[in-house]
């Protein structure tokens, strides 16, 4: 039986283990959509309602199974849609395969409806390999060496079909000159260093009296090799934002998160220690590492451009994180001083009474820290949690402890305002028999969250486990970006550009079958939790807050004083409310239980 291109492609990425495609139709794409209609239950098409939230979706495939996360597009601005989460999946080292249509190759070059120079246009994003469709024979070799660089290099990958190659018959390339023959399959390497390299950076590690861990997501599938090696040097261990869910918050030398969404305990940590040992991370902000010269560094990285990049290093190790920290550890000294650990626990355990002293303190109405206190300790220990860009991650970050088993994730180097529900969602079709909740502000909601909350009304009975909680801090702000104003700055709150409108989230869930909840009260914050999780539908749980409570750093700095001092002589239209909500932080990092 005559085979077309368009059904041919479709089962090769069948043999690739492709199983699940998220997109939108379009003319562009028709014949890939009639093929795919012809493969039955090979896939799973899931229908949203922007392409780019395909693409985060994709890239939440991606980072909760290890597999290449889909997602497919019309010709056009279907096409172009996809690259915000493209970037996204291509900045966290996701693999990923974006497929699209292209007007017929008839049309190319004729300022055709709808037809973009794509492999142009994507030849950033999708640098690994970026490729159009001129012949049937040629499909083959594109679709494996597609998956093979994705899966391989942790790459995005892209693949363009003109309309018309779509619907040739599909012919194996001759066996003759100018062709290519390519076949399926892809072993992941045992990455090591050296063991002359392994022993260098023993050395160093060794030496050190005050070794400080930082891990990244490149180590979430090596949280018992962490342990060991933390344990075998007495270290401590802060985490990236992407790393978060690397080592469980109950570890009481595990500082959690660092950075300006992090911890004091993590910054005090880079303070003072004396050694730094960085795992599969590629965290960005120099100023929360040690400053140049005062640590001496080792770094695991399975990609080189990531090595010494963030702190100059003195042994850097290309290597997968687990299998790199297992090959270490025989060549470890076992720390016999506490000392250190003890100084970061007892760090730890003050910051712990600051975050609950700070998220117990009162607003008008709801203070933002408090719908995440209540959560983390009624998280489940098997849920999925993703958020948004913003102040949720802030709290994200800082309020909800890990425990063992759970999965996390959302945007990290893009940090895209828009990714959590399309996240939220990807990991809800990946692992439909655990319990998702997602973090979002007003803003993204309303930029694009919201849509998709169609997208969940139309798949949820499909899931095994109806559990999908959508939090949303209601405060009427571009909250995040006002606060780097004051802070940045010394700029106040510019109406124009953030203040947003009020919108009744919990009812627009209501009138599209799911459950809506509002708390406009910090007692009510329990209850609305327990309430989201017993509930027999997703959920989505509307707080409204205050937006004068401010996402302090760890480390202020004199220069943000400064700035926010300007704010106050300058006059913000939040005045009085901005300094009682930060005097009220500030004091609660001072005096305990004070509320």
């Amino acid at each position: 039986m005559t085979q077309k291109v368009s059904d041919f492609f479709w089962q090769r990425l069948h043999q690739w283990g492709v199983r699940r495609i998220y997109g939108l139709p379009g003319d562009g794409v028709i014949g890939l959509m009639g093929a795919l209609d012809r493969a039955g239950d090979k896939f799973e098409f899931v229908q949203v309602r922007h392409e780019e939230m395909a693409a985060f979706m994709a890239s939440a495939h991606a980072k909760f199974t290890g597999e290449v996360g889909v997602c497919m597009a019309t010709s056009g601005p279907g096409a172009t849609h996809l690259i915000t989460g493209m970037y996204d999946a291509g900045m966290d080292h996701m693999p990923m395969l974006a497929i699209m249509g292209q007007s017929s190759r008839l049309a190319i070059g004729g300022h055709y409806q709808q037809e973009i120079d794509l492999q142009s246009t994507f030849k950033d994003v999708a640098s690994a390999y970026v490729q159009t469709a001129m012949a049937p024979g040629q499909v083959r070799h594109l679709v494996d060496r597609a998956m093979r660089i994705a899966i391989g290099e942790r790459r995005v990958t892209a693949l363009i079909f003109p309309k018309d190659v779509q619907e040739e018959n599909y012919e194996d390339p001759p066996h003759k000159h100018n062709t290519l023959h390519s076949g399926i399959g892809y072993s992941r390497p045992k990455v090591l260093p050296y063991e002359t390299d392994l022993r260098r950076a023993a050395e160093v590690l060794n030496a050190g009296r005050k070794v400080a861990m930082l891990v990244g997501a490149g180590a979430l599938d090596a949280s018992d090799e962490i342990i060991a090696v933390a344990d075998r040097l007495g270290a401590g261990c802060a985490t990236a934002l992407l790393g978060k869910m690397a080592l469980p918050s109950d570890l009481a030398w595990n500082t959690e998160c660092v950075g300006l969404l992090g911890t004091k305990p993590s910054s005090k940590m880079m303070e003072e220690c004396d050694t730094l040992f960085m795992v599969g991370s590629g965290f960005p902000w120099a100023e929360f590492l040690p400053k140049e010269g005062k640590a001496r560094g080792v770094q695991i990285d399975i990609k080189p451009e990531m090595l010494s990049i963030r702190y100059p290093m003195e042994v850097n190790l290309t290597g997968d994180s687990k299998e790199t920290l297992r090959a270490l550890l025989p060549l470890l000294e076992q720390k016999g001083e506490t000392s250190w650990r003890e100084d970061i626990a007892k760090w730890k355990d003050d910051w712990g009474k600051t975050i609950e002293n700070r998220a117990l303190q009162s607003a008008n109405p709801v203070n933002p820290q408090r719908p995440f206190y209540e959560a983390s300790k009624r998280m489940p220990h098997d849920a999925i949690i993703t958020a948004d860009s913003g102040t949720t991650a802030d709290w994200y970050a800082r309020d909800i402890a890990v425990k063992r088993g759970m999965m996390g994730s959302l945007s990290g180097s893009l940090a895209s305002v828009g990714a959590a529900v399309p996240y939220a969602i990807g990991a809800k079709f990946a692992h439909p028999d655990r319990p998702v909740v997602t973090f979002l502000g007003d803003g993204a909601m309303q930029m694009n969250n919201m849509a998709e909350l169609i997208t969940v009304a139309k798949y949820w009975r499909k899931w095994a486990n109806p559990t999908f909680i959508c939090l949303v801090l209601n405060n009427e702000d571009y909250n995040q970006v006002t606060w780097e104003e004051r802070t940045e700055t010394g700029d106040p709150k510019f109406p124009a550009t953030q203040t947003i409108p009020n919108v009744p989230y919990y009812k627009f869930a209501e009138s599209i079958g799911l459950k809506g909840i509002y708390v406009d009260t910090a007692e009510a914050c329990g209850p609305a939790w327990d309430a989201a999780f017993a509930a027999d539908r997703p959920c989505v749980v509307e707080v409204k807050v205050d937006p004068d409570v401010p996402p302090l750093s760890p480390a202020i700095t004199l220069e943000q004083a400064r700035s926010f001092m300007s704010v106050l002589l300058k006059g913000d239209q939040n005045e009085a409310g901005v300094i009682l909500q930060t005097a009220k932080q500030v004091v609660s990092s001072i005096l305990p239980h004070k509320k």
